[in-house]
């Protein structure tokens, strides 16, 4: 049986528990009977968790092992041995077999995988069988087991209380083993680019030019400082240029001059901004925007203007990031007590002196810190600058010559064959960790300031 199968058989056993031990423990009420300590339907849970979850866990753990026990199997028969050394070879071969033997594949390329497809198909149901076989006496010995303690002085809601909390805990730890799994391989990966790469030169060197390394010398040609400037000068300056003036002004209308009816309608359509897809916002730089800012730049006398320029990029993207700015300086300006504004207006000052004066000063640690956050939500967008910004790395101010992103040089450089041994693949690992350490920095700064933001008012 496949395992979905073997899923489903598993979870109508421990419906079936759940049912049985509801009912027996319904019979607890009766008169006569020791008085129980949970409700009928803990312990019904009590024997559906424990009838579920080793099969489960079972097959979760099964499903990881399985494929090296079939090899194993197949390596094993007669006609493995004609099998080329371990290579790529060796593994295309054993893959088109495998391949070939669960019937997802109808032709071969090597003739020898034809002749393990067989040996696949056997093993795997072999396998299959058992792995069956183990996960239905799991789940029959746990149900069992716990149906057993199904009396009137066990307290099944403290056990389903204790196995709850395990699996909340558990989820969160899976956020927490994911960045420090993220964390790790991109440690990995970019100290075995600095044996090759001092940090110094690939830090502050000047010169980026992966295509073409000496190999005598590679850091003369990855040094990430035009990138790092590209990022900057797109997401930092041009974008944010963009999204904090609409993004602030729109949240001071809707929250300051808005009709409730108006701001009703507005909000909602604001942020549907946030919803669109970042290819779309893509697409919509590289095929509008950036034709018209090299029209605009040859209008205005500029020589070497780009259809791959920072303004296009960075234009595109402060208009992404604009519900962001505005979602944020809209709160910040909403936790304003009311009492303020009702006393400068009070003291005679006029409703835009009052913004300008009391709200504004009062809400900017949060509009701040909302800024930080849309900024590290900038320097990390990938899809636009890819589309949109130049591959071309160039230390320049001008907002329409091209330039590059640490982004947009990731997806270049583990893009098509590459050998993940070179420094030129590992230089991606050294920026990603590098635009992690930034994006981190300016996330934790933003978290601070608008944490003591919220203290001052709540």
């Amino acid at each position: 049986m496949s395992a979905l199968a073997v899923a489903i058989v598993v979870f109508g056993l421990a419906l079936i528990g759940w049912l049985a031990a509801r009912m027996r423990a319904a019979t607890f009420r009766t008169p006569g009977r020791a008085r129980f300590t949970a409700l009928p339907v803990h312990y019904g849970y009590f024997v559906g968790i424990c009838a579920l979850v080793p099969p489960l866990v079972f097959l979760a753990t099964w499903s990881l092992t399985a494929p090296a026990l079939v090899t194993d199997a197949v390596l094993a028969t007669p006609a493995a041995a004609a099998l080329p050394p371990p290579g790529f070879e060796r593994a295309s071969i054993l893959s088109e077999a495998r391949e070939l033997g669960a019937g997802r594949s109808y032709g071969a390329f090597h003739d020898l995988s034809a002749k393990l497809a067989p040996a696949y198909a056997a093993a795997q149901h072999r396998y299959d069988w058992i792995a069956t076989a183990i996960a239905l006496l799991l789940a029959f010995a746990g149900g069992g087991l716990a149906f057993t303690r199904v009396r009137p002085d066990f307290a099944a809601r403290t056990q389903v209380e204790r196995v709850v909390m395990l699996l909340l805990l558990a989820a969160s730890l899976i956020a927490i083993l994911t960045t420090i799994g993220i964390v790790a391989s991109l440690l990995y990966e970019s100290a075995r680019f600095f044996r090759i790469v001092p940090i110094g030169e690939f830090l502050f060197g000047t010169h980026w030019s992966p295509q073409v390394i000496d190999a005598r010398d590679p850091g003369a040609s990855l040094g990430a400082v035009p990138l790092f400037w590209g990022t900057f000068f797109i997401g930092a300056v041009i974008a944010m240029a963009v999204a904090i003036p609409f993004g602030l002004m729109s949240a001071i209308y809707l929250t300051q001059y808005a009709h409730a009816r108006t701001r009703a309608w507005l909000k909602p359509v604001l942020e549907m901004l946030a919803g669109v897809p970042t290819v779309v916002y893509g697409y919509f730089a590289a095929l509008t925007v950036a034709p018209a800012v090299r029209e605009l730049g040859v209008a205005l006398g500029v020589a070497n203007a780009s259809s791959e320029s920072a303004l296009a990029a960075g234009a595109v993207m402060g208009i992404m990031i604009i519900p962001f700015v505005s979602s944020m300086a809209d709160d910040s300006i909403a936790a304003v007590p009311a009492s303020m504004r009702d006393g400068s207006l009070a003291m005679g000052a006029t409703q835009s002196e009052t913004i300008r004066r009391v709200i504004l000063p009062a809400a900017l640690p949060g509009v701040v810190g909302g800024i930080l956050l849309a900024v590290s939500r900038a320097i990390g967008e990938t899809m636009i600058v890819v589309m949109a910004a130049s591959g071309v790395a160039t230390l320049t101010a001008n907002p329409f010559a091209s330039t590059t992103t640490v982004t947009k040089q990731i997806v270049d450089l583990l893009t098509g064959e590459a050998e993940f041994d070179s420094a030129k693949t590992l230089a991606a690992f050294a920026l990603g960790l590098t635009l992690f350490v930034i994006t981190l920095a300016l996330n934790i700064v933003a978290l601070t300031v608008v944490k003591r933001y919220r203290e001052a008012y709540e």
